[in-house]
């Protein structure tokens, strides 16, 4: 029975040790982040918010922020792959729109995420692309984050 026991013991360990290397699937969940909008030039802060991503199974993701108001942005949905160890890609799309409520375009960000030791916290840069309702990219930007697992 101990011997049992200490092969059980061994094995998760070992399991345990492969993921945490490997790292993969470790994003899925949901995340409290706090996004830094960032001058790509200068590196300066031009405004901070709170963000919270979910990484599903599968490697679809959701987003909502509090940065723009709902009525202006809808929700981010997008893709995330894991990459090598506890490196991740992940891109999102949200429809933006005026206040007479009128479709204005959209914005596309695209990250890549590196998990913290823990798979408990996470920091990312990002590039945002903004397009025109027409499909014309009307601005780009750059953006920083850091976030926690949310979890019960």
């Amino acid at each position: 029975m101990a011997g049992g026991l200490a092969v059980l013991i061994t094995m998760g360990t070992l399991n345990t040790s492969m993921a945490q290397r490997d790292g993969g699937g470790r994003l899925e969940g949901a995340w409290e982040t706090q996004v830094s909008i960032i001058d790509c030039q200068s590196g300066n802060v031009i405004a901070t918010f709170a963000n919270m991503p979910v990484f599903a199974a599968g490697g679809t993701m959701t987003e909502t922020t509090s940065g723009t108001a709902p009525a202006l942005r809808t929700s981010g949905e997008g893709v995330w792959h894991h990459i090598t160890g506890n490196h991740y890609a992940f891109r999102f799309k949200s429809f933006t729109f005026n206040t007479q409520n009128v479709f204005t375009g959209w914005m596309i960000i695209q990250a890549d995420a590196s998990l913290d030791s823990t798979g408990d916290a996470y920091t990312s840069s990002a590039t945002i692309e903004v397009y025109d309702a027409n499909g014309v990219l009307v601005g780009t930007g750059c953006a920083e984050s850091a976030g926690t697992r949310f979890e019960l």
